[in-house]
């Protein structure tokens, strides 16, 4: 393809990359090789978020968690990754969804245990305030104006 893509058309390539997360250390550690390419925001998305992500060998998408208000959509794209859950793993790859309902209390993730890069589209709602909680570990967090907080289970902020 030689001629530029104009609006409403991106190429995901165009986007810089955020890699790794916001995490408190050591929670940021699986994550450090995770990049994300926020697509939703250059195209004007207001009511979900898309991002495209890739995770190297070995990295996390994310801590296990689970969302309070917002529901989330996982597609994979290439590679393969495995989705833990309460109810255990399973290896999933391209072609492959998962779901993930606002306010159902199962923790998920995917981690990348393969040689190769994985990625996938992450779609999520855009609640006003979002609130989640992750099971195996001493952290909750809050998303106001999507900017994210993260705090004890205790309520103390880290």
């Amino acid at each position: 393809m030689t001629e530029a893509v104009k609006q409403p058309a991106l190429d995901p390539t165009t986007v810089s990359p955020r890699t790794g997360s916001s995490y408190p250390a050591p929670f940021d550690e699986p994550c450090r090789e995770r990049e994300k390419r926020v697509l939703g925001d250059p195209l004007g998305l207001t009511q979900y978020g898309v991002n495209l992500t890739t995770l190297a060998p070995g990295a996390w998408s994310a801590q296990r968690h689970w969302h309070k208000h917002e529901d989330e959509f996982v597609y994979i794209l290439e590679g393969e990754v495995t989705l833990v859950t309460d109810a255990g793993e399973q290896l999933l790859g391209p072609g492959m969804a998962a779901g993930f309902p606002a306010g159902k209390e199962d923790g998920h993730c995917l981690i990348n245990r393969s040689d190769r890069p994985a990625s996938f589209l992450e779609v999520g709602s855009r609640a006003a305030l979002e609130q989640g909680v992750y099971p195996d570990i001493d952290m909750t967090f809050e998303i106001r104006d999507r900017k994210a907080s993260f705090f004890h289970k205790n309520g103390d902020p880290y």
